[in-house]
């Protein structure tokens, strides 16, 4: 008798088999939870639940979306009321769902998570960031007691590592910072909608520089504003923005620049609105301060520029010099710098057939090395065992 073929058996335990995944800040179309990781799920066969606050994508509770469905509920105004009761609010919501796996995505949801451990729920704990160097940017956080919040910090990954089935992490240098038994890499690389962008060929296009994320003073605003003043008037050269600010009161401040005339504000932007910018500019930027949790970060828009076949003008750190420098897809500058800033831009507007050359050479490189799909199958291969289990 022929034995089962492993992928059909795999198809008949996912099939049905509900995971819950769970956050209580990010926004229920958030990139990496739902784009990435739950449309993932859904297409190998899984039952996909999120659990989300209602808020900036405003779909009503119960929503189901490719596949997805969506419980949405109202998160509170205050931080402390978003560290307490909405964790509370995710946690019943999930409990009321009744899964067997349970996928966390916020460091404040860990006590939910060992609750539901508690029932003999499988919970993974997902990793965006390096929790204890993203506290030097958090303004709101006094300097005094910043150490104290930090060594907190550090002892809820050690609750993480220790309490969880599995780590989920963003980044390799996040996975070596918990155990290496239980912990898997699940990269942000771009997704296929985003590689298939094509615009008119750049020396048809606008002088249009794009930056598509978070606008704050850590992710090199003012710097890049800088730079704009640096450029000949002659280039016509615009600032295209695709975000949201934070602080929100940041954007008073920068409208008082003198190079802001030269920007276009475009705020949050769906996916096909990223992926129109993209295919309507010249160059992508991305000129981090040189912040500890920036030195080893994969910054999301770094690979959808690539993906976009757009040339980068990025900061010279010594992981990303590796990735642009052999992939030869953009320049490596000082982000502190806005003369080195400015000097890339001007290279990449004033010789768009090397620009074209640079954004191809990137998009051929995330289609070899760092498609979304390779990390789909990590994470789907991850699930089936934790289903196989539960």
């Amino acid at each position: 008798m022929r034995s089962a073929d492993p992928e059909s058996v795999k198809a008949r335990m996912r099939k049905g088999f509900k995971v819950v995944q769970c956050t209580s800040v990010h926004g229920a179309l958030d990139p990496r939870i739902f784009h990435r990781q739950c449309r993932a799920l859904v297409d190998a066969g899984y039952d996909v639940v999120l659990i989300a606050p209602y808020g900036r994508d405003e779909l009503a509770d119960r929503t189901v979306v490719e596949g997805v469905r969506v419980r949405t509920f109202w998160p509170a105004k205050s931080r402390l009321g978003r560290m307490t009761g909405d964790v509370l609010q995710v946690y019943r919501a999930a409990l009321e769902e009744d899964a067997c796996i349970y996928h966390l995505h916020d460091p404040e949801l860990i006590p939910a998570g060992l609750m539901l451990k508690l029932h003999g729920k499988r919970v993974l704990y997902d990793v965006h960031e390096d929790l204890p160097l993203t506290l030097h940017e958090k303004g709101w956080i006094p300097r005094r007691v910043r150490p104290a919040v930090e060594l907190g910090a550090r002892f809820i990954g050690w609750v993480a590592g220790k309490s969880v089935d599995a780590i989920v992490a963003a980044t390799p240098s996040i996975a070596r910072t918990f155990p290496l038994r239980k912990t898997i890499a699940v990269q942000n690389f771009p997704l296929e909608d985003l590689s298939a962008v094509r615009g008119v060929p750049h020396w048809q296009r606008p002088a249009t520089i794009l930056y598509v994320g978070v606008v704050s003073d850590v992710r090199g605003m003012w710097e890049l504003l800088d730079s704009m003043l640096l450029l000949p008037a002659s280039l016509h050269a615009k600032l295209s923005i695709a975000g949201r600010f934070e602080p929100p009161e940041l954007e008073a401040e920068l409208r008082q620049h003198p190079a802001w005339p030269t920007v276009q504000l475009h705020g949050w932007q769906s996916r096909e609105g990223v992926g129109r910018l993209m295919s309507q500019s010249r160059v992508g930027a991305v000129v981090l301060r040189p912040n500890a949790n920036f030195l080893e970060s994969q910054p999301l828009k770094l690979f959808e520029y690539m993906a976009a076949g757009l040339p980068i003008v990025a900061s010279d750190f010594p992981f990303w010099r590796e990735l642009i420098g052999e992939c030869r897809c953009g320049y490596l500058v000082n982000p502190l710098r806005p003369c080195e800033i400015a000097a890339a831009i001007q290279k990449l507007l004033e010789d768009p057939a090397t620009a074209q050359e640079m954004g191809e050479r990137g998009r051929a490189a995330v289609a070899s090395r760092f498609a979304w799909e390779h990390e789909a199958e990590k994470l789907v291969a991850l699930y089936d065992q934790l289903a196989a289990v539960a």
